[in-house]
């Protein structure tokens, strides 16, 4: 089954469009290494919880939106392999100075999945 990374970050709304911009390159750059899928989504029905949320875990801002993502993979061994072409990169390295990021990279989390259940 496949194995997936999945990101959850807080973008400001004036910085969509250049996030945009840089999700493009690095799922281009995903894909060319091996990556089955790449996805960005932006928040749309997306509320604040009583005990957790989307909004709670990256203490979102007024002028923020919730982003989540997630990179598809044959096996976390596909992941590995991918992944250490993409960090060589340079086309990737260019985009990730965290002074010129487009979001606060301090409020993002990410984690690797192992497929449970896949219909």
């Amino acid at each position: 089954m496949a194995y997936v990374d999945g990101y959850v970050l807080p973008v400001p709304r004036r910085n969509i469009e250049r996030y945009r911009e840089m999700a493009t390159l690095a799922g281009k750059i995903w894909r060319e290494h091996g990556a089955l899928e790449y996805r960005e989504c932006v928040a749309d029905d997306v509320k604040s919880g009583e005990l957790t949320s989307f909004p709670q875990a990256v203490i979102l801002k007024d002028d923020e939106v919730v982003i989540f993502s997630y990179i598809v993979y044959e096996s976390r061994a596909h992941r590995d392999e991918v992944n250490a072409k993409v960090m060589a990169d340079p086309r990737l390295a260019d985009m990730m100075d965290p002074e010129t990021l487009p979001f606060d990279g301090k409020r993002m989390f990410w984690g690797g999945f192992e497929t449970l259940v896949e219909a």
